[in-house]
This record gives C-alpha cells, structure tokens and sequence, in this order.
C-alpha cells in the first residue's frame, strides 16, 4: 500500500476500501504524480483523492469502470485528447478504464496530469 508524508490519513483509508484491481490502476497515476510533481501532496477533496501544488488541483474519482481524472485544463490537454477521444466524456471528464493504461502511452498520462498541476 502506498504511504508517504505527503498523503494525510483520509487517503489512506479511502485506498484501503479499494480492491486490487481499482487500486492498481490508481497506483499507476499516483507513481506519474509523484516522478513529475514530487512536492505534490494528496489528501481527499469531494470524496476523492486531489493532489494539490500550489493552488493547482487533481482530482482521481475511482468508480467501478477505473478512474476518472478532474482539473485539468482543456486548452493544455487538447493534444491528448485529439489523439484519444474516447478519454473524454461529455462533462469533461477523462475516465480511463483498464484497457487504456495498454493503450494510451504514458507521456500522455503524463501531459493529461501536467495539464492539472503546472503551474500557469
């Protein structure tokens, strides 16, 4: 299970809750956070886990098709987008299910992330 001093004690519970399966994939965008933005912390906001620099937010919805990413900004993801469209839902959300952590490479999980937390 994952722990640092950067995740309060809410994340750890809710990660406990999750099974193998949500948790994997949860692990895999928490590992690309982590190497691109090291001093990001993660506590829950609105039920989820938000990873917070500065005044920049990412928020990682797990439901039962994988997980959602929330806050990033449309005009700097746009590129991943075109390339995957079926990422995007019509709310503006991406939801990533199994299938496209084999699909989608990781330097667009990357920009997808990058595009929630760089700062502007």
């Amino acid at each position: 299970m994952l722990h640092d001093a950067r995740m309060d004690d809410a994340v750890q519970g809710f990660l406990a809750t999750l099974d193998d399966g949500h948790r994997a994939m949860f692990e895999h965008v928490d590992a690309l956070v982590r190497e691109d933005f090291p001093e990001a912390t993660l506590t829950l906001a609105y039920r989820m886990p938000t990873y917070r620099v500065g005044r920049r937010r990412l928020h990682v919805g797990v439901w039962a098709h994988g997980v959602s990413l929330y806050g990033w900004d449309k005009d700097h993801a746009a590129g991943v987008l075109d390339r995957h469209p079926h990422l995007r839902t019509s709310t503006g959300t991406v939801r990533l299910r199994p299938a496209d952590l084999d699909t989608v490479a990781e330097d667009d999980l990357r920009l997808l992330i990058a595009a929630a937390l760089r700062q502007r």
